[in-house]
């Protein structure tokens, strides 16, 4: 069985090295530190000239997933500009303050998307019960659900993992995120059956300390590493 690496990332450069390392499909964000932030349009367009399918992040800031009027209206112009850059797809979430998915808001921004391909983020795991996102999202016509199984690492997730997996029934991709790299690919394929990973294939970027010192700078930035796409994406074709 093959398996469908998608690789997340928010750089010029790491389109390039997710290519050079055989990713089958790109999650375009910017502020990947934040946990991923909707990319500019500049880098949408340069994401659609890409020989590999596209999708990308409609989040319009860090934080929670309780978006308002002006940030919605802001996520369905997001939706337009990716379809109008070429791309595959976008990836959604949000949720209401008694930590539901919330279905009028996803289905007003899948309307958007219609045509195009749709993930459900991880907004899921922080649902009381991810298994429970499984239904709606196939309802509201998504193509894929990003989870970690609720758990900070999805190697720690496998068991939630797997049961959304046999409650999709083929209906629809789960998509296992978070820490995964070529350590543990093959024990997530095995545990959870999932035949698609999520990663960011990153290392730490070399820092400069004057720019950290002016703000100009995070200490978390990182960089998409060709070899570490390379190596997952071999570990995940042996299992």
């Amino acid at each position: 069985m093959t398996t469908l690496l998608e690789v997340c990332l928010d750089t010029p450069a790491g389109l390039s090295a997710a290519i050079a390392g055989g990713a089958d499909r790109i999650e375009l964000c910017s502020a990947l530190a934040l946990g991923g932030l909707t990319p500019s349009a500049g880098l949408m367009a340069l994401a659609g000239k890409l020989p590999i399918p596209t999708r990308a992040m409609i989040r319009p800031r860090a934080g929670h997933f309780l978006f308002d009027a002006g940030e919605c209206e802001m996520m369905l112009e997001d939706i337009d500009a990716a379809r109008a850059a070429g791309l595959e797809g976008v990836v959604i979430g949000a949720m209401t303050a008694d930590s539901r998915l919330d279905l009028p808001l996803l289905e007003r921004l899948a309307d958007r998307a219609r045509g195009m391909k749709i993930t459900l983020h991880r907004v899921v795991d922080l649902l009381p019960d991810p298994i429970a996102a499984v239904e709606p999202a196939i309802a509201l016509g998504m193509s894929t659900i990003l989870t970690s199984g609720g758990a900070r690492k999805a190697i720690d997730g496998v068991a939630v993992i797997a049961a959304m997996q046999a409650k999709a029934g083929g209906r629809i991709e789960i998509l296992a995120g978070s820490g995964i790299d070529a350590g543990n690919a093959p024990a997530i394929i095995a545990a959870a059956g999932v035949s698609a990973l999520h990663a960011s294939c990153s290392r730490p970027a070399a820092i400069d300390d004057r720019l950290l010192a002016l703000g100009f700078e995070s200490a978390d930035r990182r960089e998409t590493d060709p070899a570490l796409v390379a190596a997952l994406r071999h570990a995940s074709d042996r299992v």
